[in-house]
């Protein structure tokens, strides 16, 4: 892999786009931002923002999804079964891939940002590790190898269904799942929850409790695959409460009880942590997508 080589990255969004021109943290030619709106219109505006490069040798495209990223189906590179309104059936990848003629590499933003935190992050030095994502909805990147944990399609992890807190029989905001766990912990179910933004949730409100357990509950099954090292834990919901970690790790030693018997997992502070690149994680892990791709010729 060619850790030089200047690639143009991606991270497609729910709420807005980032795109950067980089080899990887340390050299970030150019940064943009731009608002997720309706895909003609978004795909325009990261064409006529790419357009004014050059020089770049792949292009990585880290989105949100569900997408398709099976090569040799009809509709790879393509956003599948969104609730995202107007945008089901988009082609993302593809489009992209042909205007440019450079190679292209295409996952979910939590597998892009997985490999970010992997290569640069909190998870560097370590080629097996997960990425969540607790925001407006739950994802998660598993990565082995160094590579990304996919086979018939990418993982869904967020819409598993936990074992639910007792006494807590709420249904959820899910509109597939209700009570799954994306359905139970992401933004838009504290707020149907509590009536309130995530954000000004005060830190003593019930309600995470239930976030906290309903994690902890992904954390374990997580762990049972037997792929993570490390499992970053970003998003908007965790990087705007902290204090949620110390009550995640401990549901999560506790509903484990021992049974993976790893240094790596019993030390529970280092096996669960935030990230270490921030915003720049998913645009980065679109760099390294980028990278693959080149590499992969």
């Amino acid at each position: 892999m060619d850790d030089g080589a200047l690639i143009a990255g991606v991270e497609l969004g729910g709420t807005k786009c980032v795109l950067i021109l980089a080899t990887g943290p340390e050299d970030i030619l150019v940064r943009v931002e731009l608002p997720t709106r309706k895909p003609d219109e978004t795909l325009a505006a990261i064409e006529e923002v790419i357009d004014g490069w050059s020089g770049f040798a792949a292009l990585g495209i880290a989105s949100f999804g569900p997408i398709s990223i099976n090569r040799r189906a009809g509709d790879y590179g393509h956003i599948t079964s969104t609730p995202k309104p107007g945008w089901q059936g988009t082609d993302v990848a593809r489009r992209l891939a042909r205007r440019y003629n450079v190679p292209t590499g295409f996952d979910t933003d939590v597998v892009g940002a997985a490999l970010g935190e992997a290569r640069w992050g909190a998870a560097a030095g370590l080629q097996d590790l997960a990425y969540v994502t607790v925001g407006t909805g739950v994802g998660v990147g598993l990565v082995a190898h160094g590579r990304p944990v996919d086979g018939l399609t990418h993982g869904e992890l967020g819409h598993i269904r936990p074992v639910r807190l007792g006494g807590d029989d709420w249904t959820g905001s899910c509109p597939y799942h209700g009570a799954c766990v994306e359905g139970l912990v992401s933004g838009p179910a504290i707020a149907a929850r509590t009536g309130l933004k995530g954000a000004d949730v005060p830190a003593d409100h019930p309600v995470w409790t239930g976030v906290a357990h309903a994690l902890a509950q992904l954390l374990h099954t997580i762990t049972l695959t037997g792929v993570p090292r490390r499992i970053v834990l970003g998003g908007g919901v965790m990087i705007g409460n902290q204090f949620l970690f110390p009550q995640i790790r401990a549901a999560l030693h506790q509903s484990l009880g021992g049974y993976v018997a790893l240094p790596d997992v019993e030390d529970v502070d280092r096996f669960v942590v935030p990230p270490a690149l921030g915003n720049n994680a998913g645009p980065l892990g679109a760099i390294v997508l980028g990278q693959q791709a080149l590499a992969s010729g």
